[in-house]
Formats: C-alpha cells, structure tokens, sequence
C-alpha cells in the first residue's frame, strides 16, 4: 500500500498572515507526520521495502544454535531505543514444544538490550523455540514489521552413577558439545570388582572397561555397575592412565588358580606404554596372562603421540594368544624391534599388517624402520594334539571322537573289555582304573587300556542305566559261581524305576542276582509326565549352536561344540575365527569352533540352508514370545530373578530381568520346560550361574529376550537364548545352549555348548 500524507496551505483560514501562515502549516505536517507513525512499519507494494524506520531484532543465542548452555540468559538487542513496557512476558516468549517457559524479563543498561532469564535451568539437548511479537514498540511507537521467531537446541549431557552406590565412584560427567570426545571413568570401591557400564537401568551394556570412552550424540545416561568380590574369589581391577589414552579388558572376580588375561586398547592419538601395579612395572606388553592368587590392581599406561612421531601399535590375535613388546612412538626413520611371546597352548604363526592384512613376517622378532604410523597382529594359533588309544582284549571309545583335539579339552576315554576279559587298569599317559576316564589334552597322548582274563569259575556282572544308576552289593569285577549279588536301582530326577531286562525281568527292586554265569542288565526309568509351556520349535535354527543375522565376532580362547551361522551377511561377518574353506565351499572350518561354520555367500546349498534356518529362527522367537499357555506369572520380583528358586512354567517381564552372582536355581525334570519372556534387557552379571535341579535339562530352557542379552564374565548359562538383536559373552563366560541372535553375537574367551 503506498500511503500519501498531504498538506492543504492555501484555505482561506490560514491566510491571516505570513507568521501564522508558516506556524500552521508545520503544525500540520507534523501531526500528519505522527500519525503516519502510529500505524506503525508497513510493507508497501514492493518487495522488501519498508516506509519509515522499524525496529528489527537480533538474539543470543542466534537461530539456529546448538550447544547452548543450560544456564543461559537470553538476549533481544534491537536496533533502537525500545519501549521497555512492551518488551514483556507476553511479547518476549521462550517455549519448549507448548510449553512456555517462566523466566524474568529485565532491560539493560542500553535502552535497545532486554534479557530473559529463566526461572530454572534450560533441559540438555532440546530444541525451544523463541517468539518476539511485532507488538514492541520503540519510543516513537513503531512496531516491528512480523513476529521475529527463532529456534536453538541446548548443550547434550553426560549423566553418570554407581550401581550399587557402595560399589565405587564415577567420574566424567558434565555437559559436553555435540561430536565431541568424552571419557567416563569406574573406580570399584574395596570388596567390589566393575562390571560394566550400561546405558540407564536395565540398558544394554556399552562398555566392558572401566575407562569408557565416546562420540557425543545427544544425552547420555551412564550406569557403572560393581558387584561385591564372592568370597572365595580374587578381584582384578583395571584402570586407565590418563582415562582418555585408551580402554582395558579383563578386569572381574575369579576363582583362586584361575588363568585371566587383561588387554590394553589405546584410544585415536595415544600409544601403549606398560602395565604398572602399585607404580612398579608389571609388564610392556599390551596382553598379559597371569595366574590369581590374590586381588590385583593393574594400571595401562598410555602417552600422546608427539606431532613429531610416528606410533608402533601392537595387538594380538587372538588376545589370548600370546604377548608383545616394542610398542610406541618414535621418531620417523628409527630402527623398531618388535617382539612377541606365545602363551602356554598357543603358537607364534606370524606378523601381520593390520591395515592390508599383509604378513611383514614369520620371525617372533621384528626389526624395521618407521616411516609413517603402523599398526601390527602377532597372529598365534591354538595348539592341536593328538590321543592315540591302544586296547587288547577291549575296545576304547572316545568322546568326543576326533582326530585331534585343542589344547585344554577333555575327552572321555570308556573301555570295555572282550568276552572273558574284564577291565583292569590305564597305562601310558594315564593310570589309575577309572572307568570312564577324562582326559585333559596339553600335549600328544598315548593311552592304553588294560584288560585281564577272568578266572575260571568266575563271573561278571554288567548293568546298564540310562535316565538312572544301578548300585552293585558288592561291586566287584568278578564273582565266584553261585555267588549272590543285590541290585539296586535308582532313577534320576524326573523319572521312575520301570523294569529289568537282559539277563533279569520283572520290576523287583532291589533285585538279588545267583551269579551262574556272565550277566547283562539292564534297570530301565520311565520319565515322569512333563510339567511346563510346550517346548518351542527351533526348526533347523536348531542345528545351530550360534546362529545370527549380521555377524559373530570372538576373541581369546573361545571354545564352541556345535556349528554357527550367519545370513543374510557374507563370511566376512564372522571375524576372529580364522575360517579355513573346506574342499566343497559349502562350509568352513576352525580350531575353536567343533562343527561347521556357514554363511550365506558360500556355495549352494548353503544359502537356502542358511535361510531357511534364519526364518525359523524369527517363527522361534514369535512363537515364544507368544505363548500364553499355561497361565504366564507375570512381572515375578520385579525382574530381579538373583537368588530364586524357579519352577517350569511360563515367565513373562515388561522389564528385564537381572540374574546377579546370586545366580538362579530351575528346579524340575529332565522334560520339564521353562520359558521367560522379556520385553527388555537380559543381564547375567559377572560369576553368575543357572543352576539346574531334579534333571532339568538347558534344552529345555528358553530365554526370549526382546532387547539385548549380556552374559558377564565367569558366568555360567544354561538354555537357549532368542534375542531380538545383541547376545554378548565376556570373558570366561558359559553357555551350555544356543545363542540365537537377530542382529549379532560377540564372545570373548567363551564357551558354547549346544545340547
């Protein structure tokens, strides 16, 4: 609109005389002019141009803002003189979504500078929105042409706390800038060992170090969780020096004689110095593997690299493999030795080159000249042996029967003697007359087992028990003729004593037996009826001890008896395992792994194998999830299941569930099931053990977790677990069940065992 204001000078009324003639006259245009003010800025038909002179605004924080501290005064500065009276709550306006924020609002000094001051700190990271109304005025009465509103987001928080409080103390929280670096660090207090840290209650685990460190991606709720030392049991504690140089693994509660390996990871910028323990120094090597026999308390030292330098990064692979040294930063062109050291079971293979996977050298010592930053694998290999079992007069049957075995596995050896002959002894690299014998494999063995003839007029007796025992009165190799034996039996949990048969009927128990000749029976059980849900269907998710969709990843001495999988994702997914193809490319093998290892980019069958078992492994977990018969018993202690004593049934959580050292107890028969169905997280803490009673048996047993589950260290599982998406294992940790993940597992120094 274009606005004309116009002077009339020439009526008759004003012509009187010259003098009074000009004072009229601008009198009149000065009232016109005022009242051309009153209607304050207007935008004619112009783009952008503006009749008079409006006040505009400008603010701190400025729009668009981020990292806005949470106690900050906000500033309008305008570009006039204002009229403090309209600058108010009405026309000056901070809100959060809806919500208007109550703040006081308070000119300055300079007449143009008014600041808002919020009654309460501002939320970390969250977005408000600021509103200044085109109904200031300034002293003229000019208002603003629109409304001037802004947007600004405030600084993210990093929260930290104990669980329990007594556990120990945290540091490293505070309000820090979007993308930046942050380091938190745990501390366990006397009589306590850290567990993890977890984001808020029940959260999944983010952090097996105490020294945990991040990239700032909005707020952050941190848990450093501590568990009291069980008695019994040395503590190892770890910590960081400075905590932003780098992370440590390893550290928990272990029995007395336990074998614990600790690793040191340096953060971007730093580089490993040494292990130090009480300020002397322990070890140079990143990795090291001790015996405890009392608690310990190690620090990793780290430095920052000089700008000037070159760092030498070393790690082994796997982390329980072996030691190094040599690891620093030098200056460029100087000559670096390298050195590592295998640990007892393992083998030095070579140095590799961690960014192109390039072997640099097959010596454990290695020498060249730094020209730039370099990161270096001591590969080490798990030790294999071989059981060799002679028998004359017998057989020897092996469990299980391979052709050779890892370091550090048992293998059960039952002899059983010919006809005439009877049992007698073990010689060679066993002795003793256990039979069945277990067989601790550290090195080549050669066992043979011993028979004898059986005398004349003499007889044996042989019982057989499954799903029971048989006590023998009195239990001898052999018996005089017409000797009497008595035969008792007794049926394991969940079971009842049914008959005998072989060279025995009926269902007299205890049973007398006239020894007149070589004798064969059998006690036979009958299970009880089965109490608990109907057992979920895996499917061929079942073949597997480890199934997942995006990937396992192992480090240390892991040890898995049964096959593992992954698909959709390729092979590569499966890291840590040295994978060596078989002939047909249908699967790949391992040292760690007794089974086969499968993934969807091997050769047909294979990938419709491995679908098939990824959607029966999703139907498993629908299916579990979803049962509601018999009656679920429903938020049981509040998800904290640590200590009980649990029954077959059918469990149902909205939280999750916490198994403390305290461990849990199933108690019931050998057919008997369990199902727990958990809307969140599933945390096993550290030395945690799922005790079975009365027969119960892991396969029986189904843990349906729709968040993450974590197995802590040194604890001891049972059962088959159905994750939405992560299963982590920590160090030392056991499984005697599956791992069926829809996203991934990771292990470190694990046992699985799929029954």
């Amino acid at each position: 609109m274009n606005k004309k204001i116009t002077v009339f000078n020439n009526s008759p009324q004003t012509l009187k005389s010259k003098g009074y003639y000009t004072i009229s006259k601008s009198i009149a245009f000065m009232a016109l002019l005022f009242v051309a003010f009153l209607a304050g800025c207007k935008k004619d038909d112009f783009t952008g141009e503006v009749v008079g002179l409006c006040p505009t605004v400008t603010t701190d924080p400025m729009d668009k803002a981020v990292n806005v501290p949470l106690n900050k005064v906000i500033t309008a500065t305008f570009n006039t003189v204002m009229k403090a009276s309209t600058v108010n709550n009405s026309t000056f306006v901070i809100r959060q979504g809806t919500t208007q924020i109550a703040g006081k609002i308070a000119p300055t000094a300079d007449a143009a500078v008014f600041t808002f001051d919020p009654d309460v700190d501002l939320l970390p990271f969250t977005t408000y929105t600021g509103t200044i109304s085109k109904s200031v005025t300034d002293t003229l009465r000019t208002a603003m042409v629109a409304d001037y509103v802004w947007t600004f987001t405030t600084i993210p928080v990093v929260s930290v706390s104990a669980d329990p409080i007594a556990g120990g103390t945290v540091t490293g929280g505070g309000a820090f800038a979007q993308s930046s670096v942050v380091t938190v660090s745990a501390v366990p207090a006397a009589g306590y060992t850290f567990l993890n840290w977890t984001e808020s209650d029940n959260g999944p685990a983010v952090s097996n170090s105490a020294s945990y460190q991040f990239t700032m991606n909005g707020n952050r709720t941190l848990i450093a969780n501590f568990e009291p030392i069980p008695i019994g049991q040395f503590a190892v504690v770890l910590s960081a020096n400075p905590t932003a140089g780098g992370t440590t693994i390893g550290a928990g509660s272990f029995d007395a004689g336990s074998s614990v390996t600790v690793s040191a990871r340096v953060n971007a910028g730093y580089t490993f110095v040494d292990w130090t323990e009480n300020g002397v120094r322990v070890s140079t090597s990143s990795n090291i593997q001790f015996t405890l026999n009392a608690n310990r308390n190690f620090v990793a030292n780290f430095r920052a690299i000089p700008a000037s330098q070159f760092a030498v990064l070393l790690t082994s692979s796997p982390t329980a493999g072996g030691t190094t040294d040599g690891e620093g930063a030098y200056a460029s062109g100087t000559s670096v030795t390298i050195t590592s050291v295998a640990n007892t079971g393992y083998t030095f293979t070579n140095w590799t080159d961690q960014a192109s996977g390039a072997v640099v050298s097959a010596s454990p010592s290695y020498t060249f000249a730094l020209t730039a930053n370099r990161t270096l694998v001591a590969n080490f290999l798990l030790n294999t042996y071989t059981l060799t079992v002679t028998a004359v007069n017998g057989t020897v049957s092996k469990a299980p029967d391979q052709a050779t075995y890892n370091h550090g596995s048992n293998v059960v050896l039952t002899a059983t003697p010919a006809a005439g002959y009877v049992f007698s002894s073990w010689s060679g690299d066993a002795t003793g007359t256990t039979n069945p014998l277990t067989v601790n494999m550290t090195s080549n063995k050669n066992i043979t087992a011993n028979f004898t003839a059986i005398p004349a007029n003499q007889y044996t007796l042989t019982v057989n028990a499954v799903n029971g025992s048989v006590a023998k009165v009195a239990n001898q190799p052999t018996y005089p003729s017409g000797s009497t034996v008595v035969l008792t039996a007794t049926p394991a949990a969940g079971y009842t004593f049914s008959s005998w048969s072989g060279d025995a009927t009926g269902s007299v128990n205890p049973l007398t037996v006239t020894m007149n000749a070589n004798k064969n029976i059998t006690a036979n059980f009958t299970p009880l009826a089965a109490v608990g849900p109907t057992a979920v269907n895996l499917g061929t998710a079942g073949d597997f001890a480890i199934l997942t969709k995006s990937g396992i990843s192992t480090t240390g001495v892991t040890s898995i008896t049964g096959d593992i999988g992954v698909s959709p994702a390729a092979a590569t997914a499966l890291t840590g395992f040295g994978l060596i193809m078989d002939t047909n490319g249908q699967s790949s093998h391992t040292p760690i792994v007794t089974g086969k290892a499968y993934a969807s980019d091997y050769a047909a069958p294979t990938p419709a194998k491995m679908t098939q078992a990824v959607s029966d492994m999703e139907t498993a977990f629908t299916t579990a999830n979803g049962l509601i018969t018999p009656a679920p018993i429903v938020g049981l202690y509040a998800g904290d299941i640590s200590g009980r004593i649990l029954p077959p049934g059918l469990y149902k959580w909205s939280t999750g569930v916490l198994v403390t050292s305290a461990g849990v107890t199933l108690t019931g028969g050998p057919n008997d099931t369990w199902v727990f169905q958990i809307a969140q997280n599933l945390t096993i803490n550290n030395n945690a053990k799922i005790t079975l009673l009365g027969g119960a048996q892991a396969k029986n047993i189904f843990w349906v977790v729709s968040g993450q589950a974590t197995i802590g260290s040194n604890a001891n599982v049972s059962g088959n677990i159905l994750s939405k998406t992560l299963v982590s294992m920590n160090t030392g940790s056991r499984l005697t069940g599956r791992l069926l993940a829809q996203t991934a597992v990771t292990l470190n120094a694990s046992t699985v065992i799929k029954p």
